[in-house]
């Protein structure tokens, strides 16, 4: 399944959670018997109505405010707090990770290490189970990619325990760093520090990925303030690519690195190429000779990254190459199941062997050539290797 987001009003942690919960209405009620492991002081309860603002509908994600609440919390204690509750493992560590992020551009703003950092507004119980809720429902909705529009950047200030400071604020601008966004001339702060760091923490894609879908499920979230003449939503739309039943096929987004080198060392170029593959993210890195400008042979590189990865790897590109320039894609990748398995031949030798299953049942077997190449001369490797791959 893809999701796409489409910040119409802006991105905001509960308009985030109202969206997913206005898609798929059935996470409610284990959406609420999660959050009451949390250990909520008196007073918070969470809960996800039914809105209408005269021209759409959907919902809202509504926090009730403890009888108390003293809003300043570190880091570290808020990650305790979820690591220690009663929270399933996966969903205590995907908020975590929410939080991580959010640390982090906040130690970049004010100069401390993200260990250091004390949350104020993000800090209250409202934002504490938006994020949670958030965590909750990405894990609940299983393996999935995402994409967002682009996102509306705002204006103006915005008062925080810091002052007014101006909008997006600080924090959230870090985290909106190579995100697709756009002012419509409305006013505002448009996306929440909360927001931004889930979308930090999803790694969206720029725009629907290529192919022909199949529109499922979609949801309205809404947020607290009204805009003149737009609704204040963020949509989440479902989309299944066409034939997605195949189980034998797996798909995902990647990043696709192209550039051409024509003034550097192959020795050095070589040293450039395996440290690129040896970063993580990076799935492989390719290179081809060509023909460039006058002539000149040059060499034609390709980079496939994770879509988590592009930035950095785009960086170490630039680092580890002569090339002054990139041309970055995302693409759809498909992949096969496959499994990986170790035989004993024969001989009484260990042979790693990789197995895939094709679209239509059959199996084939490949093995792992270092292990193959101590069987001795051609003929030995190839009986070795028809041994494995056909037990």
């Amino acid at each position: 399944m893809h999701l796409h987001l489409d910040p119409v009003g802006g991105v905001a942690g509960d308009m985030f959670a109202a969206a997913l919960l206005d898609a798929w209405p059935g996470h409610a009620e284990p959406l609420r018997a999660a959050l009451a492991r949390l250990d909520l002081p008196p007073g918070v309860a969470a809960s996800a109505e039914r809105f209408d603002d005269g021209v759409l509908a959907g919902r809202r994600f509504l926090v009730s405010p403890p009888e108390r609440d003293a809003h300043h919390r570190a880091f570290r204690d808020i990650r305790a707090m979820l690591l220690g509750s009663a929270l399933e493992p996966e969903v205590a560590q995907r908020a975590v990770a929410i939080f991580a992020v959010l640390a982090e551009a906040e130690g970049r703003v004010h100069g401390v290490p993200a260990e250091d950092v004390s949350f104020h507004e993000v800090g209250a119980w409202d934002s504490i189970v938006d994020i949670v809720a958030a965590a909750f429902l990405v894990e609940a909705l299983g393996p999935c990619t995402w994409s967002v529009a682009p996102v509306p950047i705002g204006s103006g200030r915005v008062r925080t325990a810091h002052g007014e400071l101006p909008v997006p604020p600080p924090a959230t601008a870090l985290l909106l760093q190579g995100f697709p966004v756009h002012d419509d001339g409305r006013p505002g702060e448009r996306t929440t520090p909360t927001g931004a760091a889930i979308l930090r923490h999803l790694a969206p894609g720029h725009g629907m990925p290529r192919g022909i879908f199949a529109l499922g499920r979609v949801g309205h979230g809404f947020g607290t303030k009204r805009f003149k003449g737009i609704s204040n939503i963020l949509r989440v739309a479902a989309f299944e690519p066409l034939g997605a039943g195949d189980a034998s096929l797996a798909r995902d987004e990647v990043g696709v690195i192209r550039f051409e080198v024509d003034d550097q060392p192959a020795e050095d170029l070589a040293v450039g190429l395996e440290r690129l593959r040896a970063m993580p993210g990076v799935l492989d890195a390719l290179q081809a000779p060509a023909f460039g400008k006058k002539g000149r042979m040059v060499a034609q590189v390709q980079v496939l990254a994770r879509a988590d990865a592009i930035e950095a790897v785009a960086a170490a590109c630039l680092a580890e190459t002569s090339t002054l320039g990139l041309r970055i894609e995302r693409a759809e990748r498909r992949i096969l199941a496959r499994e990986a398995a170790t035989r004993d031949d024969s001989a009484g030798g260990a042979v790693r062997v990789k197995t895939a299953t094709r679209p239509d049942g059959s199996r084939t077997a490949k093995a792992e050539m270092d292990d193959v190449a101590a069987a001795g001369d051609h003929a030995a490797r190839t009986r070795l290797r028809r041994r494995v791959e056909d037990a």
